[in-house]
């Protein structure tokens, strides 16, 4: 039921075509609120039926601690920190996403692989490098770009958790301070997002609305996409439930 493609070159040894579930990842800044709307989404998919499992960034049991490590340390170079990234992602894939995806699972990411498209190309300013390194990833069936202004961003932020170095792209000694560094940061990251809205076809959401308000959007995207599923299912005389199992 995917749209059955690879980013780059690849698996070799699995066909896109035959995962019976759908991929949808929510992409967008620090502090957009990602995480609350893969929550929310998650309860109303499984209201209704639906097997879903949820993944995010730096959360494989093979690579989040190893990350986090050198984060602290802050002794790597881009290269070698995107490439950690790669292997927290690909961990993911192998045990998470595809075993679900095989299932006929829902898989909501936190974000996905164009994050570390925006996060490399703002310090290298070479898309091709990072685009063949994760060219093993699949295609989503669905992206959604929650876009906000750098300005309301950093409120938000602000009222929230904070400002940390990595999120404030403290590394590339943009500002003076946090507050400055995270504007200018972040703002490089919303231009790289926008660009690859248009390239990717994402579904762009205005995240400074309520968060009702964004659920409404997501779910009127989300739905029509899973009901063909089930039309398709019930048309080769598949119960629903088989294909969640």
């Amino acid at each position: 039921m995917g749209n059955g493609h690879y980013f780059g070159d690849g698996l070799s040894y699995l066909n896109p075509s035959d995962l019976k579930g759908r991929l949808i990842a929510i992409e967008g800044t620090d502090g957009v609120g990602r995480s609350t709307h893969i929550e929310m989404l998650q309860e109303w998919l499984e209201v209704q039926g639906y097997g879903v499992i949820t993944t995010g960034w730096t959360r494989s049991s093979l690579m989040s601690k190893t990350i986090e490590v050198a984060k602290q340390g802050n002794i790597l170079d881009r290269w070698s920190f995107s490439l950690l990234y790669a292997t927290d992602f690909a961990d993911r894939l192998e045990h998470q996403i595809i075993p679900a995806l095989r299932s006929g699972f829902v898989v909501l990411a936190d974000r996905y692989i164009y994050t570390a498209f925006a996060r490399d190309l703002v310090r290298s300013g070479d898309p091709t490098w990072i685009r063949n390194v994760f060219g093993f990833a699949l295609v989503p069936d669905l992206v959604f770009y929650l876009r906000i202004d750098v300005d309301t961003l950093a409120l938000r932020v602000i009222e929230s958790n904070g400002m940390n170095f990595w999120e404030s792209g403290m590394d590339l000694r943009l500002g003076a301070d946090l507050y400055d560094s995270f504007k200018k940061y972040q703002a490089l990251l919303i231009e790289e997002f926008d660009k690859m809205a248009e390239e990717f076809h994402f579904e762009v959401v205005d995240a400074r609305k309520p968060p009702e308000e964004i659920q409404e959007v997501l779910r009127a995207k989300i739905e029509p996409v899973l009901k063909n599923d089930r039309r398709e299912l019930q048309h080769r005389d598949v119960p629903i439930e088989a294909s969640l199992t």
